[in-house]
């Protein structure tokens, strides 16, 4: 692999690796290895004139439940938070079963601080997002479309089938309940009430759902996935 160029950084006042880091246009959730004159440094170390830094990306599967010298604070679960700017990856994600988070109308701080409370890994095409102190672990997308974005997800976290696809609403990223046929009978149309015995219901929305033709759909996309 071809080394990275270098850059030089003048030191004009204290600053932090992660500081430094930022100021170059690199969010500390991409960093996964920081080296000082090729000793392992953490995200507080203050530079000094001179100094040489080698910053890592990265290497797949990245399991966020294990601590490292960057993240010492593992997360107990593979969540998601999605900003407005990847609101389909979102959905993409909890057809899967993932439990992703998604609130367009949240600003940055708000989702910071959400994903800070809830242990919840930031999902972003926003640089200046993931630059917040209080995200620890995050990514910044590369790809524009929804389907590139996941295949980056599963590949980067390691998320490898079986999923629990269709277990979550779509919309609101609830745990689906199973209904009684009898219960919706009122709420079905004609060639669904033929065709279909088993349903699930959202508990927060109330949309119901069934194995139908759109179901077939998401399966072979799956399968391509």
């Amino acid at each position: 692999m071809a080394k990275a160029p270098r850059v030089d950084y003048p030191i004009a006042r204290r600053a932090s690796l992660k500081d430094v880091a930022e100021a170059l246009g690199v969010p500390h959730t991409e960093i996964y290895g920081l080296f000082v004159d090729d000793r392992p440094a953490g995200f507080k170390h203050i530079l000094a004139p001179g100094q040489s830094v080698d910053i890592h990306p990265a290497t797949p599967p990245v399991d966020v439940r294990v601590p490292d010298s960057l993240h010492p604070d593992p997360l107990p679960l593979v969540r998601f938070l999605a900003d407005a700017n990847v609101g389909k990856l979102a959905t993409l994600l909890r057809v899967l079963g993932f439990d992703t988070a998604y609130d367009r109308h949240l600003g940055d701080r708000a989702l910071a601080e959400l994903a800070a409370r809830e242990q919840r890994i930031v999902l972003s095409r926003d640089i200046g997002l993931l630059k917040r102190k209080a995200i620890a672990w995050g990514h910044l997308l590369r790809s524009n479309d929804p389907q590139a974005q996941l295949r980056e997800v599963l590949s980067l976290f390691g998320l490898t089938p079986p999923y629990q696809a269709f277990s979550r609403c779509p919309r609101c990223n609830v745990i689906l309940t199973p209904v009684a046929k009898a219960d919706i009978l009122h709420r079905l149309l004609p060639k669904t009430k033929l065709y279909y015995q088993n349903f699930h219901q959202c508990p927060a929305c109330q949309r119901i759902y069934w194995p139908g033709s759109h179901h077939e759909a998401m399966l072979k996309w799956l399968e391509k996935i």
